[in-house]
């Protein structure tokens, strides 16, 4: 179950950078050009980040802890336990590490879940994927589809908005079976001074090492 968990983080992240990955523009009108052209200034401001998160899968399970995240390519997600995962890429790579099973599985960042938080030159306008764009008192929210290939299905992202500033709340994904997975962000403080350590793989067993 732990590890499910995390492999349905690793997977919403997944989806967001191939809905988010440079396509034809798709058809707004002004209004809904120009905030997304906020939406990616502010996602491009982000040099570096922390705070905390919590993860609701589709049965309802909740897991939560304390993300770090900084330019180019790297992040941490540290579970809370009794969750024996943690998540983290170094700019190349990005590994989930479980210290109960003693594995360290690693993928490619370039395939990973984290591209739209780790890049610096976000253009959700010119991205035919994005769907629709939605704006109420305090909140905006970005919904994008992809239909094809192995990352098929949608996700939501919700910013709060004070008429002058963004800031991202949380975002949610429905897989290709129609399951949901909510990601909720809290406590989010940026332009922090962050160790190098934090972005350091240590596998927890060489030999139980797996790449994909």
């Amino acid at each position: 179950m732990m590890k499910r968990s995390a492999s349905l983080f690793v997977y919403a992240g997944m989806l967001t950078a191939c809905l988010f990955g440079g396509a034809q523009a798709a058809e707004f009108g002004a209004d809904d050009t120009a905030t997304l052209g906020r939406v990616s200034a502010y996602l491009n401001s982000i040099d570096s980040a922390q705070g905390q998160f919590v993860q609701v899968a589709a049965d309802g399970m909740s897991d939560d802890g304390t993300f770090y995240l900084r330019k180019p390519g790297r992040v941490r997600f540290e579970y809370a336990a009794p969750n024996p995962n943690l998540i983290i890429a170094d700019g190349s790579t990005i590994a989930i590490e479980n210290s109960d099973l003693k594995t360290t599985d690693r993928y490619p960042l370039t395939d990973s879940p984290l591209r739209l938080l780790l890049s610096s030159d976000v253009d959700l306008a010119t991205d035919s994927r994005v769907v629709a764009v939605a704006r109420e008192a305090g909140a905006v929210r970005v919904t994008a589809r992809q239909e094809e290939g192995l990352a098929q299905g949608q996700i939501t992202l919700e910013f709060a908005d004070n008429g002058t500033d963004l800031e991202l709340r949380q975002w949610e994904v429905i897989d290709a079976q129609g399951l949901r997975t909510l990601i909720a962000v809290t406590e989010l403080q940026s332009g922090v001074t962050l160790s190098p350590a934090l972005f350091v793989i240590e596998d927890e067993n060489p030999f139980g090492q797996r790449e994909f």
